[in-house]
């Protein structure tokens, strides 16, 4: 159970929610309030935490780095602004660099980042919305822990769609810990997220969550 109010919306019917086999990646999305919100949740964050983070926040470029590099002074895991190639581990979370899309692929059976200048989505890049759909289109994976967080408009919504059909679990942060709640408010409304948490509470129900999953290649 959440330790926080799990005033969560069922996923809409035809879609494979949460299978129960465990979680191979953790993926966030956050946009306005989002570095304040990040720093708030990075760091409670346990040192083995047993499966990749990849995080979209909305920024343009160079700003991205600083954060990433301020993020990973202050937490037990690792944090590093993306790159292409870089391959994904475990305990470390992946910031999309500022202005460019950040997506996850297969190559040579590792898991790795892709980065790239595509068009934008939702009006912003980088986009959640590019990120989790090109999870949802790994195969034969376990399930993704989506987290969409504080942020204007409703990028996120569609990606968690589409991870909803191959097995997804959607954390919505609350609204009245939220900047703005506008990403979090799209995933409620559209029936996609499976419990809302307060900003504190993130970290352990984060930890909670895939504590008893390890990340399969």
């Amino acid at each position: 159970a959440s330790s926080g109010p799990a005033a969560a919306a069922a996923p809409r019917a035809g879609k494979t929610p949460h299978r129960g086999n465990g979680f191979w990646i953790t993926a966030m999305a956050v946009s306005t309030g989002g570095p304040e919100a990040l720093t708030r949740v990075i760091p409670g964050l346990p040192a083995d935490y047993p499966t990749p983070i990849v995080m979209v926040q909305h920024m343009p470029p160079h700003f991205t780095t600083s954060l990433a590099r301020s993020l990973d002074l202050r937490s037990a895991i690792k944090v590093v602004e993306a790159e292409a190639g870089m391959i994904l581990e475990p305990g470390t979370a992946y910031l999309a660099p500022g202005g460019r899309h950040m997506t996850g692929g297969l190559a040579g059976g590792r898991l790795q980042i892709g980065i790239n200048d595509d068009e934008p989505e939702c009006n912003v890049r980088p986009a959640a919305d590019v990120l989790f759909r090109s999870l949802a289109g790994i195969p034969n994976r376990q399930d993704v822990l989506a987290v969409v967080m504080t942020g204007m408009g409703e990028d996120g919504r569609r990606g968690v769609d589409h991870l909803k059909r191959v097995g997804c679990f959607c954390l919505a942060q609350a609204e009245d810990s939220c900047v703005v709640y506008g990403m979090p408010r799209a995933v409620v409304d559209a029936g996609l997220a499976d419990e809302v948490v307060p900003l504190e509470d993130l970290a352990g129900r984060m930890t909670g969550l895939v504590s008893r999953t390890a990340l399969k290649v």
